[in-house]
């Protein structure tokens, strides 16, 4: 409109919402947008995750995508469907972590050939995790678009040297995934016997999955190094579940912010503040 200052319209936009919730969307941000497993993994092994990758075998790229697959398709249909739909109620990320390291080192301890055994696992007690999480934000897990969010959220890999940098930030991976998370939803409240290999979930699969496999290769890598074994196992599935609890606290809080003020304002105030607390 005539008279209006540059940048007034979104600070109209933004400024109703509260200096608590400035802070929390402050905290989700740097959740979401900074680098997370392959740097604690790193920190953790001292060597770069590309050593991992030299040692892979040569289709290894085929077998993490296949491995990948059948994994989010597997934790689709079982995660989210046994939680008590109370939302509020707090979550227990400490025995899904658990659970998860225990999964990592029985893995660990038969090298890459244990990969396509625990992930499946591994992915479903992460699912349930994230659905905890997603709960504990005032979700109803009950609600397919929140089973379609937690789905979403082994998308969110944060930044990564593999990214290409143009589609990696937080709104522009859930913008990549609007349309097949719509039509998923769609599908879902109109089938009551759903499941994962039906076209429409296998679509938002697929386009999770290309992201998840980034991490899952990485994670594959790590594992993949000398001396990693069971207990080195156990440890990078504990930072996996880790940075994938890091992003789910990020997405439920924005998604419980855009809930209270509306999309367009939470994505406007995201968007000034800067990627570090």
């Amino acid at each position: 409109p005539a008279g209006v200052a540059p940048g007034q319209g979104m600070q109209t936009m933004t400024r109703d919402i509260s200096n608590e919730d400035r802070g929390a969307l402050q905290a989700a941000k740097a959740l979401l947008e900074n680098p997370g497993f392959t740097a604690r993994v790193t920190n953790f092994i001292g060597k770069p995750i590309e050593d991992g990758i030299a040692r892979l075998p040569a289709n290894w790229s085929g077998a993490i995508d296949k491995a990948t697959r059948l994994a989010l398709t597997k934790a689709a249909d079982t995660a989210l469907f046994t939680l008590t739909d109370r939302p509020g109620l707090s979550a227990s990320s400490r025995w899904h972590k658990l659970a998860v390291s225990v999964t990592g080192g029985v893995g660990g301890a038969f090298g890459w050939a244990g990969l396509a055994l625990e992930l499946p696992v591994s992915t479903t007690l992460m699912l349930r995790s994230i659905a905890d999480i997603a709960r504990s934000e005032g979700e109803s897990v009950a609600a397919a678009p929140t089973r379609l969010a937690c789905l979403s959220v082994l998308a969110l890999g944060g930044s990564s040297r593999s990214d290409d940098g143009t589609d990696s930030g937080y709104y522009a991976v859930r913008a990549a995934l609007a349309q097949a998370v719509s039509d998923a939803a769609q599908y879902l409240a109109q089938s009551a016997g759903a499941n994962a290999s039906a076209p429409v979930l296998a679509r938002l699969i697929s386009a999770v999955a290309k992201r998840f496999g980034v991490q899952v290769g990485e994670k594959a890598a790590a594992e993949a190094l000398p001396l990693v074994g069971a207990l080195g196992g156990a440890t990078i599935n504990l930072l996996f579940i880790d940075h994938f609890q890091d992003m789910a606290r990020g997405h439920f809080t924005v998604r419980r912010l855009e809930r209270r003020y509306g999309e367009e304002a939470v994505q406007a105030l995201y968007a000034t503040l800067p990627a570090a607390r």
